[in-house]
């Protein structure tokens, strides 16, 4: 009997992987190649495409939820956590990259160092980025958590938390959940609210950040276009 044409498959793509990255590899491929590590043996490309299928897209895939992926024939409670674990893991991966010594100098630097916090967010949350008087990274602390309607930003929280790290500055940002990044009046308001209240205490609150789906807001950039439009950072769609 002749080998299978799937005979070393999996061994090609490990090798090609090592040596050139999945650069290039459609979603589902990408999505094989993670399923070989919750799914030891068998093939799994037709899993693949059908998960594809059925969520749309490989965000999509790794954005559902437990629930929802244990739906799809040929998932089971193993493979759904795998798959669940892997946005998580590269949050983690790209928040640890952050070094303390890190410079923030403008706001795409901000962007870069938060927006791994929303990967996957299922709900609204709230984070601030404290920065030294050299615009040296403090910390970036998570101060609220919401419903998939709404977070509730918590002033005392983002005071407390940037006066133990004695922060000069300040960047404020939240997520949107299922609509667009576009800032709401609720929005403008806590801007005002926590730039009062962080301003006599010698704290700048720098900019506030509306995160969606691959796009974000600068609410300093849209000062000017209040309640009229809003722009995105850098004049550009930063869907990914």
């Amino acid at each position: 009997m002749g080998k299978s044409v799937h005979t070393g498959h999996r061994s090609r793509m490990k090798e090609e992987f090592l040596a050139r990255g999945v650069e290039g590899w459609p979603d589902h491929r990408v999505l094989e190649f993670a399923l070989f590590f919750a799914i030891p043996q068998g093939d799994v490309n037709d899993l693949a495409h059908e998960l594809i299928d059925h969520f749309g897209s490989l965000s999509g895939v790794l954005d559902a939820s437990f629930d929802d992926l244990c739906k799809v024939k040929g998932v089971g409670a193993h493979t759904a956590v795998f798959l669940r674990m892997l946005p998580t893991v590269a949050q983690r991966y790209q928040s640890s990259r952050s070094r303390k010594d890190t410079i923030v100098s403008c706001q795409e630097d901000a962007i870069e160092l938060l927006e791994p916090y929303f990967f996957g967010a299922r709900n609204e949350l709230v984070y601030i980025l404290c920065l030294d008087g050299k615009d040296q990274i403090l910390a970036i602390r998570r101060v609220a958590e919401g419903s998939i309607q709404a977070a509730d930003v918590n002033l005392r929280r983002i005071a407390e938390e940037a006066f133990a790290l004695r922060a000069s500055k300040v960047y404020l940002a939240h997520n949107h959940v299922n609509c667009l990044a576009i800032p709401s009046q609720n929005d403008w308001m806590t801007t005002d609210v926590v730039r009062g209240a962080l301003a006599p205490f010698g704290i700048e609150l720098v900019d506030h950040f509306v995160f969606e789906n691959g796009e974000v807001v600068s609410l300093a950039d849209s000062e000017a276009h209040r309640g009229l439009e809003f722009l995105l950072v850098s004049g550009k769609n930063r869907r990914r």
